[in-house]
C-alpha cells in the first residue's frame, strides 16, 4: 500500500483501529465507516483520525 493513501480510522466506543486507503484526489471529507470491534464486539461507526 502506497503511504500516501494510507489512512487511520479508529473506533467511537474505544480505541480499536484499522488502516484502510482512501483516494485523496476524489474523497476529501473524513471518512466514517461501519465495522466490527472486537473490543466491544459489535458493529462501531469508524472514523478517520490523523495518524
Amino acid at each position: 500500500m502506497s503511504q500516501d493513501q494510507l489512512i487511520k480510522i479508529r473506533s467511537t466506543k474505544s480505541d480499536y483501529t484499522y488502516y484502510t486507503r482512501k483516494n485523496r484526489k476524489k474523497v476529501t471529507r473524513k471518512i466514517e465507516l461501519k465495522k466490527y470491534d472486537p473490543i466491544t464486539r459489535k458493529r462501531e461507526t469508524f472514523k478517520e483520525v490523523k495518524k
